[in-house]
């Protein structure tokens, strides 16, 4: 029979072995450990997140793990590489670590809040991840610009920058609309080339620029230009908003129309000038300027015009005078009226004359030279 002192030997050996095998099993356990530095990241729906994970080996022995991710929602998708293998288990040698790499990619349609994730590396170790999208998700295209709104006068041309946005999970090709009143025009340009249409992969941005330009005779006020993108699963509008001030026109003319006199060098003729306003809105602080050939002069009365109405025109005289040396023949002057928003040249033609008296005085030295010739023929012509 066991002795009292037997059995509690007996028992201690037993205690002993229990406890021992229990701290192996806790030491095999925590001879793995999974690290990264962030484990709770916020991002908005079709983000993709990328987590660089240490798969440190504490233990005696060689490790190999098989690595997946679980918990995962449903449409969500990952990766894990090790450069730019992907992988799908590691082996760790006593003592070191791996680095691998774990993409995560977020769907478009996902619900607001968080969501836990665990990185997996064999049976015993487990990662907790936890991913919080920050808004609400869609599943849909987005047509955006930043400046919807713009302001010019009727010659004006509008420009807008605008994002199209593939909130998709695949790649979309949009055709390009803009339902802009008759007589205008709107163009389209992305990647530096004029389009219709332009194509945009899954969760990603083309940068489109919209042209607008409105017709001639387009009255003032606010005009709303629906821009769509749309292809065969998905689509997005935009409204832009082009404000039209008026349109501003001047024409330099004369009461007739006719742009040509004639002038005596070194005379002066005075020319009759009309400037309409042929737009729609009011002009105002129109100069009167010229370029005239050499020493000839150019003035105006009045010098400029207070402000001309739509519709209305305005009168005023040009007095030209032109070089007293001026030879006979055919000269240009340009005279122009400007404002800050339209200007309007008028080319003259100036015939030079020779003033009267030399065209006399040419007759009588044309008569003396007959007379001597007459003279002098009956004077010697018999002899």
């Amino acid at each position: 029979m066991l002795t009292l002192k037997k059995l509690t030997a007996v028992f201690f050996i037993l205690s002993y072995g229990i406890i021992a095998c229990g701290a192996a099993t806790a030491a095999d356990k925590d001879s793995i450990l999974l690290y990264t530095p962030f484990t709770k990241i916020s991002v908005p729906p079709g983000e993709s997140i990328d987590y660089t994970i240490d798969v440190i080996n504490n233990g005696d022995r060689l490790e190999t793990l098989d690595l997946s991710v679980n918990n995962l929602p449903r449409n969500w998708n990952y990766t894990l590489k090790a450069g730019a293998l992907n992988v799908r288990q590691v082996a760790v040698l006593p003592g070191e670590k791996k680095s691998i790499s774990l993409r995560v990619e977020v769907p478009f349609q996902v619900n607001k809040g968080n969501y836990r994730i665990y990185l997996a590396a064999g049976e015993n170790y487990n990662l907790p991840l936890t991913v919080n999208i920050s808004e609400q998700g869609t599943y849909m295209t987005e047509f955006t610009t930043r400046q919807a709104n713009m302001k010019g006068n009727a010659g004006s041309t509008f420009n807008y920058s605008a994002d199209l946005i593939n909130r998709t999970a695949d790649a979309q090709t949009y055709s390009l609309k803009g339902d802009v009143p008759r007589g205008w025009m709107v163009t389209f340009s992305a990647n530096g080339k004029q389009v219709t249409s332009v194509d945009v992969e899954a969760n990603s941005t083309v940068n489109v620029f919209i042209e607008i330009k409105p017709s001639e005779q387009v009255e003032e006020g606010n005009y709303v230009i629906p821009v769509s993108a749309v292809s065969g699963s998905s689509s997005g509008e935009l409204k832009l908003e082009a404000v039209i001030t008026g349109s501003y026109k001047l024409e330099l003319t004369t009461p007739t129309g006719l742009l040509s006199s004639d002038i005596v060098a070194g005379k002066e003729r005075k020319i009759d000038l009309v400037v309409r306003n042929t737009g729609t809105s009011v002009l105002s602080d129109v100069q009167l300027t010229h370029a005239a050939p050499v020493n000839w002069e150019v003035s105006f009365e009045p010098k400029k015009i207070e402000t001309i109405l739509a519709g209305r025109e305005a009168t005023l005289t040009a007095t030209i005078k032109a070089d007293r040396k001026a030879i006979p023949g055919d000269y240009v002057t340009n005279l122009e009226a400007r404002t800050p928003e339209a200007s309007s040249k008028a080319s003259f033609r100036m015939s030079v004359k020779t003033p009267m008296l030399w065209g006399w005085i040419g007759v009588l030295i044309i008569a003396a030279a007959a007379g001597t010739v007459w003279y002098l023929f009956r004077k010697y012509g018999r002899r």
